[in-house]
C-alpha cells in the first residue's frame, strides 16, 4: 500500500499543510508584492499631481529624535473659553432643534409642475 492510500499519512500531509499555510501567513517574507517594489517591476513612483505638490511645505522633512517640537503660535482654550464656547454650541443646537420643530409642524405642500420650474 503507497503512502497516498493510507488515511493516516494523507491526514498528517494535509494538517502540515495547513499549519504551513497558517504559520506562513504571519511571516513578512511572503508577501509577492514586497518582491514587486523591491526589484521595481512595479514602475517608477507615481508623481503627486500639482495641487498636491503646491500644497506641500517646503521644509518638509521629519522632526529628528529627540528634539522638541516647536512652540504652537495659537494656545489652547482656557476653562472659561472651553465652557462658553460648549455653551454657545449647545444653544445652536437648541435653535436648530426648535427651528426643526417648527418646520415639522408645518403640513406639506405639493408643488405643482410650473412652481417647481
Amino acid at each position: 500500500m503507497s503512502r497516498l492510500h493510507n488515511p493516516q499519512f494523507v491526514a498528517a500531509f494535509a494538517a502540515s499543510l495547513a499549519a504551513i499555510g497558517l504559520l506562513g501567513g504571519c511571516s513578512g517574507d511572503l508577501n509577492p508584492m514586497r518582491i514587486a517594489y523591491g526589484t521595481g517591476e512595479a514602475g517608477p513612483p507615481a508623481k503627486a499631481p500639482d495641487f498636491v505638490a503646491q500644497s506641500r511645505r517646503s521644509d518638509g522633512d521629519f522632526m529628528p529624535v529627540g528634539v522638541s517640537a516647536p512652540a504652537r503660535p495659537i494656545r489652547a482654550k482656557s476653562a472659561e473659553g472651553t465652557k462658553a464656547l460648549e455653551d454657545e454650541l449647545l444653544a445652536a443646537r437648541g435653535r436648530n432643534e426648535a427651528r426643526g420643530r417648527s418646520a415639522a409642524s408645518v403640513p406639506a405642500q405639493k408643488a405643482t409642475p410650473a412652481e417647481a420650474q
